[in-house]
């Protein structure tokens, strides 16, 4: 039971895969390491390009509603990319939990 909830732990709050990691299952726990990071980097990427154009608009006195409006418009793919990393992480989670692995 310890070892279950020390592998939730490692997925939910550190990083998805550290969990399939520690439970012995290298590939999945590699692969999903690799796709948090191609998705979460991925995301904060495109973010973080749109918001210096937005910080710049954000000086001009532009409104909250305008700013996100912005960021949509520039970034629409932002939202899939940081949707998928929580799928992810949920998965990664679960999985935790209730892979039967090695240890």
């Amino acid at each position: 039971m310890a070892n279950r909830i020390k592998c939730i732990a490692l997925s939910a709050l550190v990083l998805p895969g550290l969990g399939q990691l520690y439970r012995g299952s290298r590939v999945k726990g590699g692969v999903m390491l690799l796709l948090d990071n191609i998705f979460l980097l991925g995301g904060l990427f495109v973010g973080l390009r749109s918001a210096g154009k937005l910080i710049a608009a954000g000086q001009q006195g532009l409104t909250p509603e305008q700013v996100l409006a912005a960021i949509q418009v520039d970034a629409p793919y932002v939202k899939w990319l940081l949707g998928a990393f929580m799928i992810l992480w949920a998965y990664g989670v679960v999985d935790a939990a209730f892979f039967k692995g090695d240890n």
